[in-house]
């Protein structure tokens, strides 16, 4: 525990337009600002999907306007086979990194990561509007690919060298293309630096008088969790993207070997190794899974234990297995690289630590079933994405184990299987943690109440629609459908078109379903019923013992001072059905964390 009056950064209530909604020092204020640059990539990444899919189903269908997007890519608005390619680097980046990472751990986390530790700000404000202004000149960055004359990179969100590196001759977009989207990615790794420095010195150092470690719910501690990954998985793709740009400005080789032919032209680079790319980018790429996942966990446990109106079967456990899911993120990222010709030997060496990392996944989700089990669970749509989230996490994490093996990984690596689980357990798990905080907390972020209805035909609706689309990627690579393929003219591929059309058909009407949650979100904002009281879900936290919205400092004249573990929900011989951490009520038999 720390003196916050000692620490907390003393800035005042802003009085311009511009410092209250722009350049905002409130951490507030930063976190809606991060989920509003999440919602928009998350609706430019889905039209992109769109996109994709529908060149996926109909191959040579003139999609109206596309021309208007890239005149070289879509002649006739029919997409070249490059420009596919285009399109899903440009879909797997804008998601991976804009929507995936910035909105349950820079948007959320930046919210409400103060005030449940009680403090009244972050410790580095200045920092933390750097953070989010540099992540949307990042966004800026990446978007402006679009609008250079060769169009954005065609490598993937993976950007394998030598590909990436050589310059114009790898093809449209691989010039200017690959500058610009490095130079994005190494801008965004300095805002999530920023950011991350912010969280961990926040969770150390800015709690309030009675606020343990142990005594943090759980969502800040999957925060917190997470900016410990981050500040070293973006402090290792950050240079990775500065000797990228060298290799296509400098006339460095960093990632093209001797002697390499493209197109007929020998290139004049020397010395340089394609596999230093994938070591430096999956040894930031695989904690990244767990970057976008592990917010996700901590949210959806804080819900639930909300709407189940008892704690998890243990706090602790659940702790340490997500800070188990960290350490060995590291350890692991080898698996990405086992048709990279890799030694078997050191394919083994990565294969093991890679099953054991599903030891502690099975822990937390054992816990959370465990906790389930008996409980009156209220039903609602925060409630209903946890549950979602929990399916989408064990249906992607199965897979998982057959491409542990480097037997089986090798005949899978490259083909629609991958897609499929990553898809499943990193994408749609992690969208629906979004989901479920979003409905949770926007009454205390706006004093509105979301539409319940609405929110509950959008659950169903995406929970169904996410199972149609992504369960048959998995079928499709069993059958050898190769991954980035834009055109199944092969004999053997022919026969798998009818499911890439059910494939295309889902995904535009869950596209369309997520329409839905714009419209309930926006007009809730200005319409929405008011919220009615402070504490609408009858929480225990301190989120939940302030203000709705909360004042400037979060707690106004009066700091808070905790009293209890979180989560003291119907405690023999409580005068209430649940106690508050502020509360000083003596309780004769608490919930103590295990």
């Amino acid at each position: 525990m720390h003196d916050m009056s000692a620490h907390a950064a003393q800035h005042g209530a802003p009085t311009s337009f511009i410092r209250k909604h722009v350049f905002s020092l409130d951490h507030k204020v930063i976190g809606k600002q991060y989920y509003a640059l999440a919602l928009i990539a998350a609706v430019v990444g889905m039209f992109l999907s769109w996109l994709m899919r529908i060149h996926l189903g109909w191959g040579n269908f003139a999609i109206p306007g596309l021309h208007l997007l890239s005149s070289t890519g879509a002649p006739g608005n029919v997409m070249t086979p490059e420009y596919y390619l285009q399109l899903m680097t440009m879909h797997g980046t804008i998601m991976v990194f804009f929507v995936l990472t910035t909105a349950p751990f820079a948007a959320f986390g930046n919210f409400f990561l103060p005030i449940q530790t009680g403090a009244e700000d972050m410790p580095f404000p200045h920092f933390n509007m750097m953070s989010f202004w540099v992540t949307f000149v990042a966004f800026v960055v990446m978007v402006a690919a679009f609008f250079v004359p060769d169009g954005p990179s065609l490598g993937g969100w993976t950007q394998y060298a030598p590909l990436s590196a050589v310059g114009a001759v790898g093809g449209p977009g691989q010039g200017l293309g690959v500058v610009l989207w490095a130079a994005s990615i190494g801008i965004f790794c300095i805002g999530q630096l920023l950011g991350s420095l912010n969280f961990i010195t926040t969770t150390l150092d800015m709690r309030c008088k009675g606020m343990s470690l142990m005594r943090l719910p759980l969502s800040a501690w999957g925060w917190f969790i997470t900016s410990m990954m981050g500040l070293t998985a973006f402090a290792v793709l950050m240079p990775a993207c500065i000797l990228l740009i060298l290799d296509h400005v400098a006339g460095t080789s960093f990632f093209v070997a001797s002697n390499l032919v493209i197109n007929g032209q020998i290139l004049p680079h020397s010395g340089g190794s394609t596999l230093l790319w994938q070591h430096l980018f999956w040894f930031f790429g695989h904690p990244e899974v767990y970057i976008a996942i592990v917010p996700g966990m901590g949210i959806v446990s804080h819900v639930l234990i909300t709407n189940m109106r008892r704690p998890m079967l243990s706090h602790r456990v659940l702790i340490y297995s997500m800070g188990a899911l960290a350490v060995l993120s590291y350890m692991v990222y080898g698996h990405h690289m086992f048709v990279s010709g890799m030694n078997p030997v050191s394919a083994i060496a990565f294969s093991f630590p890679t099953l054991v990392i599903t030891i502690p996944s099975t822990i937390v989700v054992l816990i959370w079933l465990g906790s389930l089990y008996g409980s009156k669970l209220r039903i609602n749509s925060a409630s209903l994405f946890s549950l979602g989230f929990i399916s989408m996490f064990i249906s992607g994490g199965v897979s998982g184990f057959f491409l542990a093996q480097p037997s089986l990984d090798i005949m899978l690596h490259a083909t629609y299987f991958v897609v499929g689980h990553f898809h499943l357990v990193m994408g749609v798990a992690a969208m629906f943690g979004i989901f479920a905080g979003t409905y949770f907390w926007f009454p205390k972020m706006t004093g509105r109440m979301m539409n319940e209805t609405l929110g509950r035909v959008h659950f169903w609706l995406s929970f169904v629609g996410a199972y149609c689309i992504f369960m048959p990627f998995h079928y499709l690579g069993m059958a050898g459908n190769v991954r980035r393929y834009q055109a199944f003219t092969d004999d053997y591929l022919i026969p798998l078109i009818p499911v890439h059309k059910f494939i295309t058909v889902a995904a535009l009407v869950t596209g369309f379903v997520q329409l839905i949650f714009i419209y309930n979100l926006i007009y809730s904002r200005f319409k929405g019923p008011v919220a009615p009281s402070d504490n609408p879900w009858e929480g225990t936290s301190l989120e939940w013992s302030t203000a709705t919205p909360p004042p400037h400092n979060n707690f106004g004249d009066k700091m808070p001072v905790v009293y209890h573990d979180p989560y003291q929900y119907s405690v023999e011989g409580a005068s209430a059905d649940y106690i508050m951490q502020t509360s000083p009520e003596k309780l004769t038999n608490p919930h103590e964390e295990k």
